[in-house]
């Protein structure tokens, strides 16, 4: 089974959440998106897999210090979103066609 994280290694949850999964015997593909951000379409796609609208998935404090307008049109935010990459809400783990913020980072574990 093929997983992904998306990973920031000065995050907390980000490496709770990645030694989980290390934890449970997988290896999963680390994608430390600040320094390798997912392109529009890429974000749409785990957008999808997650269920949630861009604003869903902003952090709100780095939006607001990086000029992010939570209110942007969906394509206009994605595309900050991009732009800025920590304003993403993170960690996200990619499974199975589904997907999970480790906020708690058991949550990861219902794609698995």
């Amino acid at each position: 089974m093929s997983i992904t994280i998306y990973h920031n290694p000065k995050c907390s949850k980000s490496r709770q959440t990645l030694a989980l999964l290390r934890d449970k015997g997988y290896a999963p593909e680390v994608v430390d998106y600040l320094r390798t951000p997912p392109s529009a379409a890429q974000l749409k796609e785990i957008l999808r897999q997650l269920g949630m609208a861009p604003r869903d998935l902003l952090r709100r404090k780095e939006a607001d210090e990086n000029g992010v307008d939570p209110m942007l049109p969906d394509d206009q935010l994605i595309a900050a979103m991009v732009a800025h990459p920590i304003v993403i809400e993170r960690p996200i783990v990619l499974a199975r066609g589904q997907a999970r913020i480790g906020r708690p980072p058991e949550a990861v574990l219902e794609i698995l």
